[in-house]
């Protein structure tokens, strides 16, 4: 079970909040067939031994034998996540040193596989008084919460030298980022305007903290820092009626397991109306505890994880009316459940925080989702979500009718798991679009506010949804087979998302390919010049083709591609996939004196003179209509194939506007090579960590 972790002690027993989704610990095969995932055998810390000087950082890593699922709780001499005396550590393993040498100058670093938390292993760190100078940040010995789009004044003490300014950084950058934040020279942080996701193996996926730091400009190697935690709206406890988008759950979604008492909730996402009644929707694993759970059962706001685990610290806000079940429900498949509104305990018009199509004062307004039955998701699409986990984030669709494997665990944090393959899904890519415990979050389009998907779980990198038009589908009555529909205000009707504006800059780089990602070996490349010195007069003679180079493919990273430049807005003919097993990637630019086989720098400047590569591309819907039917015929097979977790229709990278299959890969599991061609199909690679519900 994945986590947004609370820790506390309290009559004798530590309560940990964990955001609703399943680490993924089985293997590749599909199916719901319940099983008791493998338990980790060891942990091993990296660096195992450190010398600090006081105020100093340093970066540890684990490394969780015998399991897949690499996430760990982090903590210092016994403490989790540290203390002031003897020093703070982040979610992502990040520890600060005390300003002050404690009385035993070395500390323990823990690591605990989430999996077994009786795993575990350990760093020493030894501190140093280091230099006389010496650098204090006002409340630093403790996490200091910001909440998103807010800002805070840090100020920092410097002592042992004349010279008392300081450079603040934000995660080592100085000035900060629109991802983790910025800070003025003057020590003004202002918070990103959603909750930064981490994508380290120790806790990828999750929302994660950030690392304010002063260094004394006086004396480099004097510094402090401090830990941050943007904190969304969403996470709040609201008086009745509630607003949507809010953290939320079932008030029974707990679990024992010795002295440790586990905690889980999601999202409570968003308002549907069936033959005059009111309901909540979110997934079965937020609201229906992934099938334990029996109707009529208390459904809270906030989730359990914002009360220290104590359902009485909420409101309830519904009765769990209708769950699909996930291990033996009808098809299509949908992680879907449905609790009817108490009284006036929900907002009737359906407002979802920050959803707003105006912003106020300089930041988003709530507002409702466009209302009705929702549109059909199409590649590229830009589309939005407000969640309790990260708050309102921006992204796009990157892959459509996809199938993909997702593990569950029964319950909150428990040792029985079971895997559930869903077709005909939306894929969203997009910088923290979502962490553990967005699940339930509507995503809407852009441009229109209109439904278009029901989050429930993702990657490192993607976030995969449920289209809305199945999850209304089987949430019809039993009885009368009514359909519902999205409750919204119909005097608003389609409006932007005006966050999404706010947001561009933050969002704009996760929409283009970042030099380097796609580095080829020099024999790999050697051997795609000698492919094309051995075609380059057949290429040469298409209609449209101005020159050939080599370089890299986008659709399979690291891969070496025969680079065909035409002219833009050149009428083509049709050029191939592929010559000899080698990719090929059509680039658009303005015509030049520069044609024929390209030296390698001649290939260079004709790649920098072309538009940036973009992760997705328009598609026309003929181009989807040819893809699906190789989606139909070749997912299940490809998903048997180890190292593979989904397939979909995507938009080719080294083709831009041809459609493509989408092979999702698990980054670090060995598998077989990927043809560059299926059934005539373009294919492109996408490596990320496993899908995980949220």
């Amino acid at each position: 079970m994945r986590r947004r972790f609370l820790s506390l002690f309290a009559l004798g027993l530590v309560f940990l909040g964990v955001s609703c989704s399943s680490s993924s610990n089985s293997g590749n095969t599909g199916g719901t067939t319940p099983s008791t995932p493998p338990s980790p055998t060891g942990v091993t810390v990296s660096p195992a031994s450190v010398t600090l000087s006081r105020g100093a950082t340093r970066q540890f890593a684990a490394s969780v034998s015998g399991v897949t699922d690499q996430s760990v709780a982090w903590s210092v001499n016994g403490v989790r996540g540290g203390s002031s005396v003897f020093g703070l550590i982040s979610d992502d393993g990040v520890y600060i040193a005390p300003t002050t040498v404690p009385g035993n100058s070395t500390v323990t670093v823990t690591a605990s596989a989430f999996s077994d938390s009786t795993v575990s292993g350990t760093a020493t760190v030894t501190i140093q008084a280091g230099s006389n100078v010496s650098v204090v940040i006002a409340g630093s010995g403790a996490r200091i919460a910001v909440p998103t789009f807010g800002s805070r004044a840090f100020s920092a003490a410097v002592t042992g030298s004349e010279d008392t300014s300081v450079t603040w950084q934000v995660n080592g950058v100085t000035g900060g980022s629109s991802v983790a934040g910025t800070i003025t020279s003057a020590g003004l942080y202002t918070a990103p305007h959603s909750v930064p996701v981490s994508t380290l193996p120790n806790n990828d996926g999750e929302a994660t903290e950030v690392i304010v730091t002063a260094i004394s400009q006086a004396d480099p190697s004097a510094s402090d820092s401090a830990i941050v935690v943007p904190v969304p709206p969403q996470q709040r406890t609201y008086n009745v009626p509630i607003p949507l988008g809010t953290s939320g759950g079932n008030a029974q979604d707990t679990s024992v397991s010795g002295q440790l008492t586990f905690c889980c909730s999601g999202t409570l996402g968003s308002l549907l109306s069936r033959e005059g009644s009111l309901y909540i929707l979110s997934n079965n694993h937020v609201l229906a505890r992934s099938d334990l759970a029996s109707t009529g059962e208390a459904i809270v706001q906030p989730g359990l994880i914002e009360t220290h685990c104590s359902a009485s610290g909420a409101s309830l806000v519904g009765n769990l009316s209708q769950f699909l079940n996930l291990e033996a429900g009808s098809t299509p498949r949908v992680d879907a459940a449905i609790a009817q509104v108490v009284g006036d305990a929900v907002d009737p018009l359906g407002t979802i925080l920050e959803l707003g199509g105006a912003a106020n004062g300089g930041l988003p307004s709530d507002g409702t989702p466009n209302p009705g039955a929702g549109v059909t998701g199409s590649i590229g699409r830009p589309v939005a979500k407000s969640g309790s986990a990260t708050g309102i984030t921006c992204g796009s669709i990157i892959a459509i009718n996809s199938s993909v494997r997702i593990t569950y665990q029964k319950g909150c944090s428990s040792e029985t798991t079971f895997s559930v393959t869903f077709t005909n899904q939306l894929d969203i890519t997009g910088v923290g679009f979502s962490a553990a415990g967005d699940s339930g979050s509507l995503i809407v389009t852009q441009d229109t506010a209109d439904p278009v998907g029901l989050l429930y779980g993702g990657s490192d990198t993607d976030t995969v949804a449920n289209p809305v038009a199945d999850v209304l589908q089987q949430l019809a009555d039993p009885v009368t087979a009514a359909t519902p529909l999205f409750v919204g205000d119909a005097a608003v009707g389609p409006h932007p998302v005006a966050a999404c504006t706010l947001l561009l800059k933050q969002f704009e780089p996760a929409l283009h390919l970042q030099a380097g990602v796609a580095r080829v070996s020099s024999f790999s490349r050697q051997a795609a010049a000698a492919v094309l010195d051995a075609h380059a007069r057949e290429l040469s003679a298409y209609p449209g083709v101005r020159a050939l180079g080599i370089g890299a493919s986008y659709d399979e990273p690291g891969d070496p591609a025969i680079l065909i430049f035409v002219t833009s807005g050149a009428r083509l003919g049709p050029l191939p996939a592929d010559v000899d097993g080698i990719r090929t990637r059509i680039i658009e630019n303005e015509s030049s004196g520069v044609t024929g086989r390209l030296t390698d720098a001649e290939t260079a400047a004709l790649e920098r003179a072309a538009p940036p590569a973009r992760l997705v591309y328009p598609v026309s819907e003929a181009e989807v209509w040819r893809a699906r039917p190789v989606v139909e015929e070749r997912a299940a097979g490809l998903m048997a194939r180890p190292g593979i977790q989904g397939v979909g229709v995507t938009s080719s990278l080294d083709a831009p506007g041809e459609a493509a299959l989408m092979i999702f890969a698990i980054r670090g599991v060995p598998r077989d090579p990927v043809p560059t061609v299926i059934d005539g199909l373009r294919t492109r690679l996408r490596e990320t960590s496993r899908f995980r519900a949220r």
